[in-house]
């Protein structure tokens, strides 16, 4: 039976998800001011290693089988000219993933995470979301689904992550018609377009949500208006990451923007389960990151998507536990604590 079977379902789901293990998670917070180290001396490292105990459930959090998802499409929306790239360069980069030429690939390799691509219809583009709806309920939910069930069964640390031509266009609409504001302040250049580029996605957007207001504020109707099938994948994914108490790095703006729609109607809890990797150099993702209430890992001015910041961030995750599992605390060390 599918994971996700209709809205009203889903809504059910969200209302009932598992919580953090405050108990492992006490025992990681008193574990590290018992380590020899000034309390805080690490930084984010032990706010990352908590973070990894409560949700896993551990007292020695780990990333043992961890995954990378990298979910493709293609959007209609292209056909507006949102891109200096064809939507045929969305089929020529899955090629490149799986050939193992692309950024992520390398770093998958370095982090030592399980890699999968998944292309949804990429010979089948969404609908222009600035005419109307991008896909219709059935076909947004059954794209969730592929993405709850591209996890693994021993995943236990995800990484989400895209691949679509136009996709920046759809993630910024997304925000619009979640978080309100101008769309101005959510559009960028995406895959390298000029000024006169960023203003014509902007009235691009505007337009979808004249056609289209008012969205209601659920996840499967906002990703229906406007995202995509690999948008509404991460979705999925990342719900059913919480719903198995696996916590999830999130990697840029679209990517964000999609695990986002999951907090629609205000539920930022929703997304206690994950962090973001990094501060994208899409313009859109500061404000994204403060609606959500959440700090970037780290701002390296990326902004090439395909999970790429989420990898990087991986490595930090991993330096958290290991210093969190492999530290003596004083008394063992025979240091006498502050």
């Amino acid at each position: 039976m599918p994971c996700f079977q209709s809205s009203s379902q889903i809504n059910d789901i969200i209302a009932n998800l598992p919580s953090v293990d405050a108990q492992t998670q006490n025992k990681a917070t008193s574990r590290q001011a018992e380590l020899t180290k000034p309390p805080g001396s690490l930084g984010r490292l032990e706010e990352i290693a908590i973070w990894m105990a409560g949700w896993q459930r551990r007292d020695r959090p780990a990333i043992e089988h961890g995954q990378c998802l990298i979910f493709a499409g293609n959007h209609g929306v292209v056909a507006q000219g949102i891109s200096p790239f064809p939507a045929e360069v969305t089929a020529q980069m899955v090629a490149n993933f799986a050939n193992g030429g692309a950024a992520i690939n390398q770093l998958c390799d370095l982090a030592n995470l399980k890699l999968d691509v998944i292309p949804l219809e990429l010979d089948q583009p969404t609908n222009d979301l600035s005419l109307g709806p991008a896909m219709n309920e059935g076909e947004t939910i059954a794209a969730m689904n592929i993405g709850a069930d591209a996890l693994d069964n021993h995943c236990d640390y995800l990484i989400v992550g895209e691949m679509g031509i136009g996709n920046t266009t759809a993630a910024a609409a997304l925000c619009l018609g979640q978080f309100g504001a101008d769309a101005t302040g959510w559009v960028g250049p995406g895959t390298g377009l000029d000024d006169d580029g960023v203003k014509h996605k902007a009235k691009v957007i505007e337009a979808a949500l004249a056609a289209q207001s008012p969205v209601a504020q659920h996840p499967v109707a906002l990703l229906a208006a406007f995202g995509g099938r690999e948008l509404a994948a991460i979705a999925g994914a990342v719900l059913a990451a919480r719903m198995r108490s696996i916590p999830v790095m999130l990697d840029g703006f679209i990517s964000t923007a999609a695990a986002a729609t999951l907090t629609a109607d205000k539920k930022l809890g929703v997304l206690d389960h994950a962090m973001i990797s990094h501060l994208s150099g899409e313009p859109g993702h500061s404000r994204l990151a403060v609606a959500l209430r959440k700090q970037p890992l780290v701002d390296l001015r990326m902004r090439l998507g395909e999970a790429s910041g989420g990898a990087v961030a991986s490595l930090l995750v991993r330096a958290a536990c290991a210093t969190h599992n492999g530290m003596a605390t004083f008394t063992e060390a025979g240091v006498s604590g502050g």
